[in-house]
């Protein structure tokens, strides 16, 4: 006998094709095999498959099995395919029913006494799922993050038993309702940071318009800590984006907690990152942090003690919003809508312009440091600006202004974008910038005198009309005058030094 049973999506992307499970009873010496491109996770599924029915007092076959995962082409992982291939042996032996299967999918790892694990990736495979009006059975441990997306019928389980009873419909398993928590989200406060009124106000320029930011200053100076802090003046998530962004985590090793429902993410990592660990990758691929960092901030320190091969892969989805990854037997595409926020020092041993005159580094030197960042890269971010040491009278001097109050101007800026364009404006492409970052004649011929001494490229052109815009949605103007141009420019002076 042969039956299929709709198992699960593939990890490797939102929108994966679904896997079916065909389970084949042929005659021959009793034999248990797995094909369908399967890695060594699947087909010890075999094993744990085996212990799972024997300690639950079903029948194991005594046939030869042959488990299909289909399609063929797309390479299988992970241990969430126990599940069901085992309801598809109880059923194509006649343990279970096959037509209670009809609109249900499957996912689990099964312990060798029949109780089931946590997956990954549950939250992305519920919402292929509900596209497709099915109920999705996993374990209930991952039912809590599952059922976060909106139509999904999740049912968990704890063990093969309670499945199989609710498939012959002794006892119903009971749905898992969406417990998503919408409680005020505790950020770091932009009142810790001394100091650094100008980088203050990149950063709430950077908030309010989606801009990439990076900050140039001597160790110490808080550049970290105003990174830390930009999440806490981002205006809240929005369902859709916190149903994205917490979709791509629950595909990553670490997974995602429910509790952080609607947190802006925060991704920091080392400089020693490789370009696969930012962007992506493996066998299948899998998210990078640029896609963990979706819908929130990629926060980069030591900019450039990273590899080269890493930043220059930032260049792409950085305008593009999207990854796409090409390998010789699997292409994926994540998406990437990420804000960069960058630090450095002015050179190699980070004391460069400092009062005491500790910098001993060579000009050659100071050159081959900057130089790590390339030009291309540094066009595209939109804001450089200074974090210099702060003096003794702001660092013993009373806190600055709150995040609450900051977010409060950033929310009011940023709803003047939707209003007008439908996204922020770091977002818009050259020609929406035209349309709606139009400037007054005085306004357009300091543009042109910037663009004649600072050679500033036709990209750059663009996005300080961008910044110049957000600026001016920030003091509630509706028109782009001299004096937002003129500020937007003093945050592309640093250009000539990278």
């Amino acid at each position: 006998m042969t039956l299929a049973v709709v198992a699960s999506r593939a990890l490797a992307g939102i929108a994966a094709p679904e896997v079916a499970v065909e389970v084949h009873l042929g005659p021959g010496l009793p034999a248990f095999n797995i094909v369908g491109l399967p890695d060594a996770e699947v087909r010890e599924a075999k094993d744990r498959v085996r212990a799972a029915l024997n300690h639950a007092r079903f029948e194991f076959p005594a046939r030869r099995i042959t488990v299909n995962l289909a399609p063929a082409d797309l390479p299988k992982d992970s241990g969430r395919f126990d599940l069901p291939i085992a309801i598809g042996i109880l059923a194509a032996s006649g343990q279970v029913r096959s037509a209670a299967l009809a609109g249900h999918e499957f996912a689990g790892e099964l312990s060798l006494t029949g109780e089931l694990r946590a997956v990954r990736g549950a939250l992305a495979m519920a919402l292929g799922a509900a596209a497709t009006g099915r109920a999705f059975v996993l374990p209930r441990e991952s039912a809590a993050q599952a059922a976060l997306a909106a139509g999904a019928r999740v049912l968990g389980a704890a063990s093969l038993l309670e499945v199989c009873a609710h498939l012959a419909g002794e006892r119903a398993l009971e749905p898992c309702r969406n417990g998503a928590v919408h409680a005020a989200i505790a950020y770091p406060d932009l009142a810790d940071v001394k100091g650094q009124m100008q980088a203050k106000r990149a950063l709430e320029i950077a908030a309010a318009g989606a801009h990439a930011l990076l900050l140039v200053g001597p160790p110490g100076t808080g550049k970290s800590l105003l990174a830390a802090r930009l999440p806490g003046i981002l205006p809240p998530m929005s369902e859709a984006e916190a149903l994205e962004s917490a979709a791509i985590q629950s595909a990553s090793d670490a997974g995602f907690d429910p509790a952080r429902w609607a947190v802006r993410p925060f991704r920091a990592p080392h400089h020693s990152a490789s370009g696969v660990a930012l962007i992506g990758g493996g066998n299948p691929p899998r998210p990078g942090e640029i896609s963990l960092a979706h819908h929130g901030v990629l926060f980069l320190d030591e900019l450039p003690e990273f590899p080269r091969d890493a930043l220059e892969a930032l260049r792409e989805p950085l305008e593009s919003a999207v990854i796409a990854i090409a390998r010789a037997a699997r292409q994926a595409q994540f998406p990437a809508r990420f804000q960069l926020v960058a630090a450095m020092n002015p050179c190699p041993c980070g004391w460069l312009g400092d009062s005491s005159g500790r910098c001993r580094c060579a000009p050659q030197a100071i050159a081959r440091y900057r130089a790590r960042i390339s030009g291309p890269l540094a066009d595209r971010i939109d804001l450089k600006v200074e974090a210099p040491a702060p003096r003794e009278a702001e660092l013993t001097g009373q806190p600055g202004e709150p995040s609450s109050a900051v977010r409060a101007r950033v929310a009011a800026a940023r709803a003047r974008q939707i209003a007008r364009q439908g996204k922020p404006n770091a977002w818009l492409s050259p020609r929406e910038t035209d349309r709606h970052c139009a400037c007054d004649a005085a306004a357009a011929e300091l543009l042109r005198q910037a663009i004649a001494r600072l050679h500033l490229s036709a990209r750059a052109y663009h996005r300080v009309l961008r910044v110049a815009r957000t600026i001016a949605d920030l003091a509630g103007e509706s028109a782009v005058a001299g004096v937002h141009v003129a500020e937007a420019i003093q945050y592309r002076r640093l250009d000539a030094a990278l």
